[in-house]
């Protein structure tokens, strides 16, 4: 199974950072549930704008941590290289 990790743009342009192992029903679910998660349910839509794969959790999980110690000006950076 692949794990990725994922950064979301949110409609007042924050950036939200997870990982996940099916990242279309991710996207769906910050764009359409009421549960889940809170920051992206009050900043929809949302749109995924930077993704890694990885093969195990453990893996995603740790460059997930990563990316979240990032500044802001350092997470577009990151986004630019991989468009």
């Amino acid at each position: 199974m692949n794990w990725f990790v994922y950064i979301l743009k949110c409609s007042d342009n924050t950036y939200y950072c997870w990982s996940t192992n099916d990242i279309e029903k991710r996207l769906h679910e910050h764009n359409n549930l009421k549960s889940w998660a809170h920051y992206t349910k009050i900043r929809r839509p949302v749109e995924i704008v930077y993704k890694e794969q990885f093969e195990t959790l453990s893996e995603a999980r740790k460059r997930e941590c990563e990316i979240k110690k990032l500044s802001r000006i350092q997470k577009e950076t990151l986004i630019k290289k991989k468009m």
